[in-house]
């Protein structure tokens, strides 16, 4: 008999199911057990005089086994799964649990040491259904708009922007490093006349960062598009991918994210498009709304508490959960970044509930001008390579990159550490 899923299973059927045990009360005449896969739960109930090789097998049991059932499922008002059950003729153990190493209570780095118990819970396993949604989503809306989906090695022979961030590995008589972002095939791929493109894969920090939202491995998403005017087409773009997967998420999984998280993380599809302010504008606002200041020298980039109360600042003003933050100083962005006539960068960082999730930005094509940038920079011999890319033509282009992980973290107000398949950060190498 095939198996057929718990979500699958109506009263008046035969089926048969397969996972793990939830919870399990062995009484002396009866047992009631909660099967559990990954699209939901099932009670099966069992008399155990009428099927005494199934009360056997039964008295072995332990939580988190893994079992095969078959039987007639019947309609139950009493049972609060579904108002259903299943009555099984046919029980048989797959694999036997050991007593579990940790619980939902155990702390975050215990769990960790056992990610694949941890990964069991409902909570945790909405996690990675999320993410394949925002994923899946982003995919489509892209595809819809002749996109190209693109593979960049991630073993480059120089670093992404600086030395500073990058894990340097042994390649054979030579060095190489993990890639801390496609950045540099993306706009090769713009040369190439690809025009429109997006990746998803891994990127690699070494950042000695402890914070609850940097990882030293994540997963990003990255895309570039050529024939651009500025960089408000890049912005127009991403608002409207943004709103897209979240009306996709709230579609899919907006109630049980309620459910298992709480009214606050409610799924609020943005209005497009989203509000943009220069960044000294949003000093300024800071300032007089909330007493927030600092020295004039560091206001050419975002602070973490500016950036935290963008959050309060953009629903109080704008009535957003998004914004856009423009105007940065040369000094704080790449040097791949366009400047105009004044030399500021045109690029932005896009904040969601007080936390930056992209710095997005129209990229510098024209080989002179990018050369200049590099070279102030400090960097033009590290990237020659790179500047190749724009000796023999090259349109107008930008893009910006994301992080699954972040975005994920950010829907349902966990750490990095707990949306990350397995987390990466600077004492973690394991499991």
């Amino acid at each position: 008999m095939e198996r057929t899923l718990i979500r699958d299973i109506t009263p008046g059927t035969r089926a048969k199911v397969r996972g793990f045990v939830e919870n399990l009360r062995n009484k002396r005449t009866m047992a009631f057990i909660v099967v559990k896969d990954i699209t939901g739960k099932l009670q099966l109930t069992v008399e155990k005089e009428k099927y005494p090789e199934i009360a056997a097998e039964i008295d072995r049991l332990s939580i988190h086994s893994v079992v095969t059932v078959e039987g007639i499922v019947v309609a139950n008002e009493y049972v609060k799964m579904g108002g259903i059950e299943m009555l099984p003729d046919a029980f048989s153990i797959d694999s036997i649990a050991e007593a579990l190493p940790i619980d939902e209570n155990s702390e975050i780095d215990v769990r960790l040491d056992y990610r694949w118990i941890d990964l069991r819970r409902e909570k945790n396993q909405l996690i990675m259904k999320v993410q394949t949604t925002l994923s899946a989503a982003f995919r489509e809306f892209l595809l819809e708009r002749n996109f190209v989906e693109i593979h960049t090695p991630k073993l480059i022979g120089a670093a992404s922007e600086s030395g500073s961030e990058v894990f340097e590995v042994k390649y054979f008589d030579t060095k190489a490093f993990l890639a801390q972002s496609p950045q540099f095939y993306k706009q090769m791929a713009m040369a190439a006349g690809l025009e429109r493109i997006f990746e998803t894969g891994p990127v690699f920090r070494a950042e000695k960062s402890f914070t609850n939202k940097h990882a030293t491995e994540f997963t990003g998403f990255d895309l570039e598009f050529s024939f651009i005017d500025s960089m408000y087409d890049v912005m127009h773009l991403q608002e409207e991918l943004m709103a897209y997967a979240l009306r996709k998420v709230k579609e899919q999984h907006g109630e049980e994210i309620v459910r298992l998280y709480g009214p606050e993380y409610e799924v609020i599809v943005p209005e497009v498009p989203f509000p943009v302010i220069r960044l000294k504008d949003l000093y300024a606002e800071l300032k007089e709304r909330y007493g927030y200041t600092i020295p004039e020298e560091l206001q050419g980039d975002l602070t973490t508490e500016a950036e935290r109360l963008c959050h309060k600042f953009a629903q109080e003003k704008y009535h957003s959960e998004f914004l856009y933050v423009i105007d940065y100083s040369a000094k704080e962005r790449a040097f791949y970044h366009m400047r105009n006539a004044e030399g500021i960068p045109q690029g932005y960082d896009l904040i969601w509930r007080g936390v930056e999730i992209t710095t997005g930005a129209q990229r510098e094509h024209r080989y002179e001008v990018l050369r200049a940038q590099a070279e102030e920079k400090g960097l033009a011999q590290d990237v020659e390579f790179y500047l190749q890319f724009f000796k023999y033509g090259c349109p107008p282009h930008g893009g910006f990159g994301l992080g699954l992980d972040r975005l994920t973290m950010l829907f349902l107000g966990l750490s990095i550490k707990e949306v990350e398949f397995l987390f990466r950060g600077p004492n973690r190498l394991t499991p």
